[in-house]
């Protein structure tokens, strides 16, 4: 049974959000007040479309008792009994807690692993994939640090996401993506293995609880260079900020150094953020067991094989035979399939 309490409560809220806006919130409390707004609203929409069904099946079961309109009344109750099944399911994964994260931008990092210089074209391919992808889907997608090798591999890249739900669609994302495939710089025809890692980070809200004494970084300015050590300016410009208490080190080779220092500090609170959510998922021994995989970056969770044209996700056993198109940025099969996985899953802990 779904919480009638709750629904109530919530459509109550709504309303209540929807009349201060009609009558003209106060200008700091609009933004606030918008936001929770637009995030009630498919919940409510579920619930409307939900009790509609049910009251539609209460006329219809009314209806059998009528020996003119039985076979009909079967029929719309067959139907309906159907739609609210699936209704109440849509239902029920809309009034999962919500990640208070998912609306974040994201931070993403890609680093070569094992495989020398495959791993770093093979980061450089990742990096492409997820820039086609984030063009697909109208978000924004700017490099802030890219250190390339001589053959045009990466040896870092960090990249801000922004957009409609940039977070809830790319947290799954992290962890060693391996492939298999004959490198450009192979003349034996051999297959390789090389693996590149993926990090995916919110980028920590102006108002979230991180706090960065001026006494805990250390800021340095230095000449930004390109693959091969060449100098792409002839400006210190370049920052690089070190976390003391951490080690954390984040840097941004832009032309600006102002814009530099905003974006390394922009990643470096992405990663404190980062770690506190993941000490409190750690916490959460209940919650981790929910996830799709462990969560821990160091988790082998996909395997692109390029003699097959085959791309595995192993943490749910998806299998496509379609990696061009997987390369090409088309990632929405992979995620939405990711996304019901970890949905089921803590349905299924709620029960």
């Amino acid at each position: 049974m779904l919480p009638e309490d709750r629904l109530v409560q919530i459509v109550q809220r709504f309303e209540f959000l929807e009349a201060r806006l009609n009558a003209g919130a106060e200008p700091a409390r609009i933004a606030e007040i918008s936001r929770e707004y637009a995030e009630l609203k498919p919940v409510v929409d579920e619930i409307a479309a939900w009790r509609t069904a049910r009251e539609g099946m209460a006329e219809a079961q009314a209806m059998l008792a009528d020996p003119e309109m039985r076979e009909l009344a079967e029929d719309e109750v067959a139907r309906l009994r159907e739609a609210l099944r699936a209704l109440e399911q849509k239902l029920r994964i809309a009034l999962l807690p919500r990640d208070a994260a998912d609306a974040r931008p994201a931070i993403l990092e890609i680093r070569p692993g094992t495989g020398g210089d495959e791993a770093a074209l093979f980061a450089g391919d990742l990096l492409a994939m997820y820039r086609r992808h984030a063009e697909a889907q109208g978000w924004d997608f700017q490099v802030l640090e890219l250190a390339e090798t001589e053959l045009g591999g990466v040896k870092e890249a960090v990249a801000r996401i922004a957009g409609e739900g940039v977070f809830a669609r790319l947290k799954y994302e992290s962890g060693v993506h391996r492939v298999q495939r004959v490198p450009a710089t192979e003349s034996g025809g051999r297959i390789h293995t090389s693996a590149a890692t993926v990090a995916v980070l919110p980028e920590a809200a102006e108002d979230a609880d991180i706090d960065i004494p001026a006494g805990d970084i250390r800021i340095d300015t230095m000449r930004a260079s390109g693959a091969g050590g060449q100098h792409v300016n002839t400006t210190d410009s370049a920052v690089r900020i070190t976390h003391l208490p951490t080690g954390i080190v984040v840097t941004s080779s832009e032309k600006s150094q102002h814009q530099n220092r905003a974006n390394a500090m922009a990643v470096l609170r992405a990663r404190l953020y980062d770690m506190q959510r993941q000490k409190a998922d750690a916490d959460r021994a209940a919650d981790r067991k929910s996830q799709v995989g462990s969560g821990d970056r160091s988790e082998r969770i996909r395997t692109y094989n390029f003699p097959q044209g085959r791309m595995t996700d192993h943490r749910i056993n998806l299998t496509l035979y379609a990696l061009d198109r997987v390369m090409a940025g088309d990632l929405a099969e992979i995620i939405d399939a990711l996304t019901a996985h970890d949905q089921a899953a803590r349905l299924a802990a709620e029960a």
